[in-house]
């Protein structure tokens, strides 16, 4: 096979897979959320842009597995967020 053998274009093929699995289950939890908390899709797209936008001035995160929530409790309401941190970068920007 042109460019690796056939075990990294099965490990292309299934890893492409995943990713898709992931991008659906994270549409999915959107929709959910959306239905929980009356926010739609698009402002919750929104609001995890600029936390990844906001935190990537001072850490390196892993953006794709990042987790923001809305939870409803008759008393309040929750957003909550899970963003995995690669590293703390430096004062000097480094």
């Amino acid at each position: 096979m042109k460019g690796g053998t056939a075990v990294d274009f099965l490990w292309r093929w299934f890893r492409h897979e995943q990713q898709s699995k992931d991008v659906a289950k994270e549409r999915l939890r959107l929709v959910l959320v959306h239905d929980r908390a009356s926010v739609s899709p698009q402002i919750m797209q929104s609001i995890r842009n600029e936390i990844v936008q906001v935190i990537s001035r001072y850490m390196d995160i892993d953006a794709e597995r990042m987790e923001v929530e809305i939870a409803n409790t008759p008393e309040s309401v929750a957003l909550t967020a899970s963003i995995p941190v690669i590293r703390v970068r430096r004062e000097d920007g480094r």
